[in-house]
């Protein structure tokens, strides 16, 4: 199959390395400098390249935030029956986009990434796959994350909104949290140099991916549910009483077994 990819960040060469040894790979990139590391795939700076390309499938890496922008960018220099696919963590704007684009889709969300994730090792990672999208191209991807042994989800565009705001809004507003308390330890001790490196990588990501997780719609609640626990314990902890602390301790072991 010829492969475009859209984007040589973290994600896009990731796909690139992974498929340019089954498939026929060109990666596009309007900064050279960005494609400098790229092998074994055909590297793009010029949309007249991918006039001349005509891929069967399009894998938009771009940054959440230029998503559909690079979409609309590229959507005149591809074949009519191109499939197009996004890989977006934030999907706001895009079954909308979807509906009006006149082309196959398939969406999915890599549930790891280059911060955290072993990347030669992916087999405790999940991906999802958005269940409104074209047969043709949830057969491609299923294939590809069942080889990279991923743990695999099929949800609509609604639940997976829903999924994100409790999987990702949770920690990032608890790592925020504990991040903006933060000041110089000279002796930390192995939790909190454990939390200090998962806030460091969190600060790592782009701004923009991180306002938009927290501005889904559903994230509102999930804050509300960690308002209403940190005040739960905060009393607990203000009235030193031992045996709520006991019961509040086997219901967050219970949570988390």
């Amino acid at each position: 199959m010829k492969i475009l990819i859209l984007g040589a960040g973290k994600m896009g060469s990731f796909f690139c390395d992974v498929l340019s040894f089954k498939h026929e790979v060109a990666i596009y990139d309007p900064d050279p400098q960005r494609l400098r590391f790229t092998f074994n795939a055909m590297r793009f700076s010029s949309l007249d390249e991918v006039d001349e390309f005509r891929p069967q499938l399009l894998i938009n890496a771009a940054t959440v935030k230029y998503t559909i922008e690079a979409f609309k960018m590229v959507l005149p220099h591809i074949p009519a029956d191109c499939i197009i696919s996004d890989i977006a963590s934030v999907k706001t704007g895009l079954p909308e986009f979807y509906a009006t684009c006149n082309h196959p889709f398939v969406s999915t969300h890599p549930m790891f990434g280059p911060t955290f994730a072993s990347l030669s090792n992916l087999s405790s990672e999940n991906a999802i796959i958005i269940s409104e999208s074209d047969h043709l191209g949830k057969v491609f991807f299923k294939d590809l994350y069942s080889e990279l042994h991923l743990n695999i989800f099929e949800y609509t565009f609604e639940e997976h909104d829903e999924t994100i705001a409790f999987s990702l809004s949770i920690p990032f507003a608890s790592t925020l949290v504990f991040a903006s308390v933060m000041r110089h330890q000279d002796a930390p001790g192995t939790t909190f140099k454990r939390h200090m490196a998962i806030a460091r990588g969190l600060m790592s990501e782009d701004d923009f991916l991180l306002q938009e997780i927290l501005f889904n719609p559903h994230t509102p609640e999930q804050l509300a549910n960690i308002q209403s626990q940190l005040a739960r314990l905060q009393e607990i902890v203000s009235n030193r009483d031992a045996k709520a602390m006991k019961e509040y301790l086997d219901q967050v072991r219970e949570n988390i077994k």
